[in-house]
């Protein structure tokens, strides 16, 4: 079978049965509607391409358990509905208009000793995580959040595929994610 030329239902059920080929051509065929998608909705390119890979992880690790009987459609929506769940998320953040900036940053402690110890606390944590990871995966999300490498160069400097060094990250924050739940302060990964 000539999984390159099977149409969207053929490719479901060979992911069904556990063809990785077939995902990977999945991933290749639809990757970009999707991201042009969320972009629609939500012009930040990362968030863009975190959203694309949680919903093609998604898609991979509940392959036995989804319905799908429109691939493209089913895409489309999950791309629309993760755009709206995070800006919702977004949205309920508490913010609070100030008039001077300036003048409120001055007058605002900064580092007590608290944040500084809570932040040590889940620095440490963060770092067992880590140490849970594969080698490779652990040292190209080092390389993207710790030398601050864009996916290309980390594919450069480890002779590997811009793909897999997308794939290693995308892995790496879902484990952190699922690791650190109950911390509720997932994104703070994004600025380590």
């Amino acid at each position: 079978m000539h999984v390159q030329k099977l149409s969207d239902a053929e490719l479901w059920d060979a992911i069904k049965n556990n063809e990785l080929k077939a995902f990977n051509i999945l991933f290749d065929r639809y990757w970009s509607a999707i991201y042009k998608t969320a972009y629609n909705y939500n012009k930040d390119p990362e968030v863009c391409t975190e959203i694309t890979h949680d919903i093609f992880l998604n898609i991979w690790n509940k392959r036995q358990s989804l319905e799908i009987h429109s691939i493209k459609a089913y895409l489309i929506s999950s791309a629309r509905y993760h755009v709206y769940k995070r800006e919702k998320r977004v949205r309920a953040i508490d913010l609070k208009y100030v008039e001077n900036y300036i003048d409120v940053q001055e007058n605002t402690i900064q580092n007590t000793a608290e944040e500084h110890f809570n932040y040590n606390e889940l620095k440490t944590k963060i770092n067992c995580y880590l140490e849970e990871l594969p080698h490779r995966s652990k040292e190209i999300f080092l390389l993207s959040r710790e030398e601050n490498l864009s996916n290309e160069e980390i594919a450069n400097r480890l002779c590997i595929s811009k793909r897999t060094v997308e794939n290693q990250i995308t892995n790496a924050l879902k484990h952190l994610r699922i690791s650190l739940k109950h911390f509720g302060i997932v994104m703070i990964l994004f600025k380590l």
